[in-house]
């Protein structure tokens, strides 16, 4: 059984917007996972066909675009606060991934601001951090890439409705 999640709507937008303008999204999903097997956060995981498109350059095995909207209760213990982020990391041959970097993007950044985003990672004007350095991308000052969704305060609604639920 599916069920529909506060934020698979905007995944879709997101994976429409890098399909339109490449690179292709290879699989795109939503879910609600758990922090430390306690608290419920909500999840989505694109992943880019960059082999296809000849773009695999520094990520010869592909790479993950992850959003994430945490409810904000283990951030004592070291898990995000309240609120959306996304996240890059390289795949490795094994199928595992890399440590995850900050995208510098608004939580509910738009479609368009994703794609610009992930076309500096491609190039690797962003670079990816490492667990040392607590994920935060290396090499890039340009600040935060575009603007947030449209419908980013009928997103964020529909989270915390959704955590006041779980």
């Amino acid at each position: 059984m599916t069920r529909e999640l506060p934020h698979d709507s905007y995944i879709e937008a997101v994976c429409e917007a890098l399909d339109k303008a490449g690179p292709e999204v290879k699989d795109g999903r939503t879910d609600d996972c758990e922090t430390r097997g306690t608290y419920c956060y909500l999840n989505a995981v694109i992943e880019l066909d960059l082999v296809t498109v000849g773009l695999q350059g520094d990520w010869p095995h592909g790479l993950l675009l992850i959003w994430e909207w945490h409810t904000g209760r283990e951030a004592e213990l070291g898990e995000p606060g309240r609120g959306p982020q996304w996240l890059f990391a390289g795949l490795k041959a094994d199928g595992s991934n890399e440590y995850p970097t900050t995208l510098p993007v608004h939580g509910y950044a738009s479609p368009a601001a994703i794609v610009e985003a992930t076309r500096k990672v491609i190039t690797y004007e962003i670079q990816p951090g490492s667990y040392f350095n607590s994920g935060q991308w290396l090499g890039w000052n340009g600040g935060i890439i575009g603007d947030s969704w449209e419908q980013a305060d009928q997103l964020e609604a529909a989270c915390v409705a959704w955590d006041a639920k779980e």
